[in-house]
């Protein structure tokens, strides 16, 4: 039998996870266009269906993609990642404090433990792009700017704590594009939750985002604001589990499935 010709998509995106599994270390915004990347949380077993119920609650900030088996390190996103080593950095959290930041997780794996990867809001960044709508922190080189706001999220279980947001700006004449374009990709966190007054979500300093880094608005711009999949690190430092690992803000999982599809198969 032949092999399967491995896509563009997904050759780049192995080619990025080897440069990860080997040191380097940047944030994923504008990297391999068209692949789907993925936020991670990392639980023990014993608290899995409460994550996985919280994400069902709250899919805006938490679009589920994959959950793994307890101790598995592997996903069909893509075959032949480790989930410990493949991406560009890793958080370590215990009773919800941050502990450490590494870029191998390996030793901090446990037999128990069950990984989440959910929707990023990088998925509809090309989208935006060939829409005509610039993309700042692109353009200025930076992370996504991240804010915590006074939302709260509907709780499951032990786990509970506050919508975390994105911001783009957005020039004012192109707000409707982005909505419409973003709200066509649910698995990138869908449309925007807030445009315009951050303070109205409980955002009230734009120049000091909670994670990530400031992005600078142009004359006519509007800070646009998407569900964020670092919201279940808000819950971690809320809800102090014994133990957790994510991804990094804004260091996120390429994975070799294109944008709009999952493993396989299209969306329906």
């Amino acid at each position: 039998m032949e092999p399967q010709a491995v896509s563009p998509v997904s050759a780049a995106a192995q080619e990025v996870r080897a440069r990860f599994r080997a040191g380097a270390c940047r944030p994923t915004s504008g990297l391999v266009p068209g692949a789907t990347q993925a936020n991670m949380v990392v639980l023990p077993a014993g608290w899995a269906f409460d994550m996985l119920l919280l994400a069902q609650r709250n899919p805006a900030p938490m679009p589920l993609l994959d959950v793994t088996e307890p101790g598995r390190v592997t996903t069909p996103w893509a075959p032949d990642a480790d989930l410990r080593t493949d991406l560009p950095r890793y958080r370590i959290w215990r009773e919800g404090e941050l502990v450490e930041e590494v870029d191998d997780a390996t030793e901090h794996w446990r037999e128990d433990a069950v990984a989440f990867l959910l929707g990023c809001s990088f998925g509809f960044e090309r989208a935006l792009l060939a829409a005509g709508v610039p993309v700042r922190n692109i353009e200025q080189g930076r992370n996504v700017a991240m804010y915590r706001t006074s939302h709260e999220l509907e709780p499951a279980g032990r786990l509970r704590g506050p919508l975390v947001v994105s911001m783009r700006p957005i020039p004012a004449e192109l707000v409707a594009t982005a909505v419409q374009v973003s709200a066509g990709v649910p698995l990138a966190h869908g449309a925007p939750v807030h445009v315009g007054h951050p303070e109205r979500i409980g955002v009230q300093d734009l120049a000091a985002p909670d994670y990530g880094e400031a992005t600078d608005l142009h004359e006519g711009d509007l800070p646009v604001f998407w569900p964020c999949g670092v919201t279940p690190q808000a819950v971690l430092e809320e809800s102090r589990p014994p133990w957790a690992i994510t991804h990094a803000p804004g260091h996120m999982f390429i994975t070799d499935v294109e944008e709009g599809r999952r493993p396989g198969r299209p969306l329906a």
